[in-house]
């Protein structure tokens, strides 16, 4: 599988202002391509590529632009435009591909083949030949060691400032053998409460310092607001919001994948179960209307999205099968009678009045997600005695299910 290796690399400041102006104009063809599709006109990826040339005539300076780079444009817009086809096709909410911002780093992607790579050094070629090349070849140095065999090195700068280069190689899948499900509810006040086929719960939680940061960033624009835009503190407050935001997301990022890398790889487990209930199908209007706060109890700096990419390609990595399942009302069902009752997001505790169970809900939930999904993988061994799945009776030919003594867990009150 192709996994992504991000090395800080150290350049010039004639080297980073070769970057700054490359980068530039390519967010800007991008960004004319996008306008042109706003205004009507039908994309087409072999015919926008033809107009590089009048666009070189326009503007003169995109010839100091590496070709492969403006030619990577044309591609990375052809993509953005087949989504949103996609979306539209599948009638979901189409979200028409956006302009990029000036303050946002264009990313410059170079094909493997066109770099060199020699003492721990790296030379990205610049546009122009001859008399007729401005800006020299940049030769920026790596702090670390990079892979052997690399497709693809994509160029990117965070908000302090800093270069990277992300070198795309193919990595080996491990392979694991088949020991049990383990079963994960994505949660609120936690990121993922799991329970396996021993019955064992595992609680992971998430990112702690949110809240921390989020008042620190609000006070940061606060006193921002009261400047005069463009003033030399405006722009400082600014840049400091900015090293802000990005500490709190790679703390945050920090925290997903080491939640990521206990599930796939940590865990003996070699079967993953995640439910795939969004929260935007938890924010309902009859919740709202019993709850005017609810809004406040679902929000919340998890990262979901991120954490299951990051956990879809760990368990591809270490050779483990990912299963999403649909989890609805997996919370509002008890996990031992099977009686339902309503849960607003505000109750943290399922208390059954049929069989008097007492159980945390993201406990109970991860325990109908395992149920669930074992009752419809089929045949599986020692399914009745670790989970509760449905059996055919031979003698009356009627389905039955079999509860699960292991999962189970009541507390009484």
């Amino acid at each position: 599988m192709l996994l992504c290796t991000k090395i800080r690399i150290e350049v010039s400041d004639q080297d980073a202002a070769t970057l700054e102006f490359m980068q530039g104009k390519c967010r800007g063809l991008y960004n004319w391509l996008v306008m042109q599709q706003r205004d009507g006109a039908r994309w087409n990826l072999y015919e926008a590529k033809k107009t590089l040339r009048e666009s070189k005539q326009y503007d003169p300076e995109l010839r100091q632009v590496y070709g492969k780079l403006l030619q990577e444009v044309y591609f990375r817009l052809d993509k953005a435009m087949k989504a949103f086809f996609t979306r539209v096709k599948a009638g979901k909410t189409p979200g028409f591909p956006r302009v990029r911002p000036r303050h946002c780093f264009f990313t410059l992607c170079y094909p493997a083949m066109y770099l060199t790579v020699e003492h721990g050094t790296i030379e990205l070629p610049t546009g122009g030949k001859g008399k007729n090349k401005r800006y020299p070849n940049i030769i920026a140095k790596l702090t670390e060691e990079p892979p052997m065999a690399f497709k693809e090195v994509a160029i990117s700068r965070d908000a302090r400032g800093h270069y990277y280069a992300s070198f795309v190689s193919e990595h080996p899948e491990e392979p694991c053998e088949d020991n049990g499900v383990i079963a994960f509810d994505l949660g609120i006040k936690t990121l993922a409460t799991g329970i396996n086929e021993q019955g064992r719960i595992y609680t992971i939680g998430g990112f702690k310092g949110a809240r921390w940061y989020n008042r620190q960033l609000d006070h940061i624009r606060s006193k921002r607001d009261k400047c005069t835009k463009k003033s030399r503190r405006y722009k400082h407050l600014s840049t400091v919001h900015k090293r802000v935001s990005e500490k709190k997301r790679q703390k945050q990022r920090d925290s997903l994948h080491k939640a990521s890398h206990l599930i796939s790889h940590k865990l003996v487990e070699s079967t993953v179960v995640v439910g795939d209930l969004s929260q935007r199908q938890m924010v309902m209007k009859e919740h709202q209307q019993k709850n005017k706060r609810l809004n406040r109890m679902v929000y919340n700096d998890w990262g979901l999205f991120m954490f299951l990419e990051m956990l879809t390609y760990k368990c591809q990595l270490y050779g483990k099968e990912l299963h999403m399942i649909d989890e609805r009302d997996t919370s509002k069902m008890c996990s031992q009678c099977h009686e339902l009752k309503p849960m607003p997001l505000w109750k943290r505790t399922y208390c059954c009045v049929e069989c008097g169970l007492v159980m945390d809900r993201d406990e109970n939930s991860a325990i109908n997600i395992l149920t669930r999904f074992l009752a419809r993988r089929g045949p599986h061994t020692d399914s009745s005695e670790t989970c509760g799945v449905l059996q055919k009776d031979q003698n009356s030919g009627e389905v039955m299910e079999t509860s699960c003594p292991t999962l189970v867990q009541q507390r009484r009150l």
